[in-house]
This record gives structure tokens, C-alpha cells and sequence, in this order.
């Protein structure tokens, strides 16, 4: 049954955050209304009205906003894979068309999932989110932005591989890059404040789950934890992933798919050398970086072993 709250318009509501986030809202007592894929599975979003059509599309936008007559739009929208074409369709340009029609609808919020990596830009996909905060921030009505940490599934690739017996694998000692992660429950419930808690609007929040900061040996640990044995460790030192970049840059001269492939090995050397925490300008503070929730990434990985959470990484994936 629908909520008698506020009419929220849902965008990236099929995605694993999306769902969580939908249910979050309803919990609320907000109406929520999904613009969704055509042919989508209907059962992903219970409780909530759907109109079909392309987030990408500014006409099906425009439509989604008439039909639903939202006071808030919740866009838990982004980029599969981060490549650049992507990124600027989706976290740029299917953004901006969605907030015009927004404003022109008489939206009053705009509640954006972006991500915590955009402080300190290098890729593409990270220039795209930022070009569109920065219209975000001077739209004239409310706005929230938040960037959460590192998800729980993006950092689950290694539990089946450690359960068949293969090492965990590091990046150089382990220890160079930390993060607090979110699950995807927390963080639903964390976009729906939004909504609700005025300390919340038109300010940009970076969050992650219940602390401490983990490294990749943190990780590691609570697996062999978990599995009550000890686990191997590969290190695999960043150079090879330098490597990997500038052979496939060089073939993608000629071979436009390997291009693609050097942008997302990019990505990944970008995530295995960065830190999922807030950044004072001059390091990367866990202290300084928010929780909430209640939800552990060890609880997860214990969930996963015992075959009650999938790999949902889908994109994600690294390993």
C-alpha cells in the first residue's frame, strides 16, 4: 500500500540500492513512484507505482514528472561500468535532463546518490558526477548529495574464491588503502532522511557504515575469522596493473574494445591506490568520515558463506 507521505519520484530504483532505498522510503510513509526500464521485473519494487520509460530519455523523463507530480525526486541513478561515454550520458546528462524537468514540475527536493571518490577526480565518470552536482547545488530548490563509501558488494568478490581454497589477493602490503562500507539497507535508509531531516538539505554528506576503517587486510582477516582457518595472501604489486593499463592502452590504438578495457583497468587501479574515506586535502580521514547504520560488512561475508546473500556485484566486479 502506498505511504500518504510525500510523492517521491524514484530514479535507479531496479538497482540493488535502488530497491533498498525504495523500501526505505515506503517504511517512511513516503509514495513512491519508480520510473523504470520497460520489461522490467514488476516484483522488484512492491508497494511502489512504476512508469516505464528510459532515465536517459529527457521526453520519458518529462513524462515520469507529469504523471507522477512528485515533491521529491530520490535518483539512486549511475553508470554501469564508469566508461566515459557512459558516465556522461547517465551521471551527467540523464541527470541534468532530470532535474529541468524537475524544477519545471515544481519538484521541492533533489536527493542524488554520487559517490565519495568524486574528491579526489581522475576518471572520467568522477568529472561527469561532479559536473552534475555543480547544477545541482544552484537549481533553485533543495538538494542533497550524498557520498557514501565503499558497498558491501563491492567489496564481496573475494568470499567465494577464499571458500574454494584460492589466496585472497592484496594490492602492494595490504594496508594502502581503508574504507567504512555501507550496506545497501543503511544506505537506503540514509537517502530517505534525506528527505526528513532539514540538517540533511543543501549540504553534501559523505557516509559510511559503522566504523572502524578497513583495509584489504582487515578484510582477509575477518574471512579466515569466519571460516575458522588460515587463508593465503597474494600481494600483487600495483605496477602490474600499470602494466596491464599501458598494454591495452597501446593494442586499444588499433583495437577500440581493448580502449575500453585499459579505461576500466584504470578504475580498478584507481580503487586498489585510493581510500573510500574523507579527504582533508592533504590525507584521508577516518576519523572525519560519518557513520550510520547498524549493518557489518563481517555479518555480510558470514551471510554470504552460509548462502544467504549472492554476489550482486555485477558491475562491481574486480576479482
Amino acid at each position: 500500500m502506498q505511504g500518504t507521505g510525500r510523492r517521491v519520484l524514484l530514479l535507479g530504483g531496479t538497482g540493488t540500492i535502488g530497491r533498498a532505498t525504495a523500501q526505505a522510503l515506503r517504511e517512511a510513509g513516503q509514495s513512491v513512484t519508480a520510473l523504470v526500464r520497460p520489461g522490467s521485473d514488476a516484483t522488484l519494487l512492491p508497494g511502489c507505482d512504476r512508469i516505464e520509460g528510459q532515465a536517459t530519455d529527457p521526453a520519458d523523463l518529462a513524462r515520469a514528472m507529469t504523471e507522477a507530480q512528485p515533491q521529491a525526486v530520490v535518483s539512486t541513478l549511475a553508470s554501469r561500468t564508469g566508461a566515459p561515454a557512459e558516465a556522461w550520458a547517465v551521471d551527467h546528462a540523464a541527470h541534468s535532463a532530470a532535474l529541468r524537468a524537475a524544477v519545471a514540475g515544481g519538484v521541492q527536493h533533489f536527493v542524488l546518490l554520487s559517490a565519495i571518490c568524486v574528491q579526489k577526480p581522475a576518471l572520467e565518470f568522477q568529472r561527469a558526477k561532479l559536473a552534475f552536482e555543480a547544477e545541482l547545488r544552484t537549481a533553485p530548490l533543495d538538494w542533497s548529495i550524498v557520498r557514501p563509501t565503499a558497498y558491501f558488494k563491492s567489496l564481496s568478490g573475494q568470499v567465494a574464491r577464499v571458500q574454494a581454497g584460492r589466496p585472497y589477493l592484496v594490492f602492494g602490503d595490504g594496508r594502502i588503502t581503508a574504507c567504512k562500507p555501507i550496506s545497501d539497507r543503511d544506505l537506503g535508509r540514509y537517502l530517505a532522511l534525506c528527505l526528513t531531516d532539514p540538517q540533511k538539505r543543501n549540504r553534501v554528506l559523505p557516509i559510511g557504515g559503522p566504523g572502524p576503517a578497513l583495509t584489504n587486510l582487515d578484510q582477509a582477516r575477518m574471512l579466515e575469522r569466519l571460516l575458522a582457518r588460515p587463508i593465503r595472501v597474494r600481494h600483487v604489486p600495483v605496477g602490474v596493473i600499470d602494466a596491464i593499463i599501458g598494454g591495452l592502452s597501446v593494442a586499444g590504438r588499433l583495437v577500440p574494445k581493448l580502449a575500453a578495457k585499459a579505461q576500466l583497468a584504470r578504475i580498478g587501479r584507481y580503487y586498489a591506490t585510493e581510500s573510500m574515506l574523507v579527504w582533508d586535502g592533504s590525507r584521508y580521514d577516518a576519523e572525519a568520515t560519518p557513520e550510520f547504520g547498524t549493518d557489518r560488512l563481517e555479518d555480510h561475508y558470514a551471510a554470504m558463506l552460509r548462502g544467504e546473500a549472492g554476489d550482486d556485484r555485477g558491475a562491481h566486479a574486480v576479482f
